[in-house]
């Protein structure tokens, strides 16, 4: 290798890690340009070493240890597992950062691609990866998906209601499914032979990938006057 090859492959790869991260960050995501372009260019470097190193690989007169050179790149990918797993969050039945994860491997792939002198391949695997991120986001967007929250209503008791008859628990289930939503759980809290509160998973389905926020339909149960409170959760 030449040190004009040296620095066209790392220069190549900052430019490919460099435009993923602007997306990342674009996106709001925690993955952004330094971290990507970090994690590219440590693959790219590893893998310019193991080929500067190639020289020396093969099997001396005499001797019965051999250097395995794809050792770095393959322990850099198999690392770089670790640096993925803390991107993905669980929490409360809810999986974030797969796509972060999966972008932090296919860029460090990019790196080993790029350090190993494949130009043209790397930049098959820059367009293909910034069409991923860009490009399919909108198709996502049009795409009809399942939604699911969690519902919970408090009532007023008979001595704060004015001539009001509570609805019963058949009434509310009705009106959910009128809206559209399927009832998946149903927790009803009785006292002093009334209806105090409701607790219920939905779930329904949506176009595209839109913002959380409490829909219409949730908050209109708030009209009645026999609603004290109304927590959502989706």
């Amino acid at each position: 290798m030449t040190w004009e090859e040296i620095a066209i492959r790392i220069l190549l790869a900052a430019v490919a890690s460099f435009l993923i991260g602007y997306n990342r960050d674009e996106r709001g995501k925690r993955l952004g340009i330094r971290t990507t372009m970090l994690v590219c260019l440590a693959a790219t470097l590893s893998m310019i070493q193991a080929n500067a190193l190639m020289n020396s690989t093969g099997k001396a007169p005499g001797s019965f240890v051999t250097l395995d050179l794809m050792r770095l790149p393959l322990g850099i990918l198999s690392g770089i597992g670790f640096i993925g797993a803390g991107a993905i969050l669980r929490k409360d039945g809810l999986v974030r950062g797969v796509t972060t994860a999966a972008t932090i491997w296919f860029v460090t792939v990019l790196g080993l691609i790029f350090g190993g002198g494949q130009w043209i391949l790397g930049i098959v695997g820059t367009l293909l990866i910034l069409f991923i991120l860009w490009g399919l986001k909108r198709v996502e967007e049009r795409i009809t998906i399942h939604r699911t929250g969690s519902l919970e209503l408090q009532f007023l008791s008979h001595e704060m209601l004015d001539e009001v008859v509570l609805p019963t628990e058949d009434e509310l289930r009705q009106r959910l499914k009128s809206a559209g939503y399927r009832i998946k759980e149903w927790t009803a809290l009785y006292g002093e032979g009334s209806l105090r509160s409701i607790e219920c998973e939905l779930e329904w389905r949506q176009k595209g990938h839109a913002e959380p926020e409490t829909p219409q339909r949730i908050r209109d149960l708030t009209v009645p006057p026999y609603v004290s409170k109304l927590r959502w959760k989706g």
